[in-house]
């Protein structure tokens, strides 16, 4: 069975359809720091500069997780805000792009899993 999704902080479901529309106008009022939770209990992290996007899947509140790569990026980007105004810094090799992040959002809500020819680092 596909696990079930909705936005954490107002449980609105998030089919994958939905979910990029929802997270498109989340990035555009400027709130780069957006989490959902599945039926199951994990958790899916995306943090943006609007350009490039962090995303984690995580099993619990404990679990270390995995995110998605742009294997060979050098350099890093700034203006990843999160939600208690922390700004930060990520090296581009440990982000996507966020045509790619919202494709590998999609197929996650969609089949439980990244894509298969993602790049995909498990930090556990």
């Amino acid at each position: 069975m596909v696990e079930s999704w909705v936005f954490t902080d107002s449980a609105v479901p998030a089919s994958a359809a939905t979910a990029l529309d929802v997270l498109q106008k989340r990035i555009e009022a400027r709130r780069l720091e957006i989490w959902l939770t599945s039926s199951r209990g994990r958790s899916l992290a995306i943090i943006t500069n609007t350009e490039r996007a962090m995303v984690m899947l995580l099993n619990d509140e404990t679990d270390p997780g995995e995110h998605a790569l742009s294997p060979g990026a050098s350099s890093s980007s700034s203006g990843f805000v999160l939600a208690n105004g922390q700004h930060d810094e990520y090296p581009d090799e440990d982000t996507v792009l966020l045509p790619e992040a919202m494709r590998i959002i999609s197929h996650i809500l969609t089949t439980s899993a990244p894509p298969s020819d993602a790049a995909w680092s498990i930090d556990r």
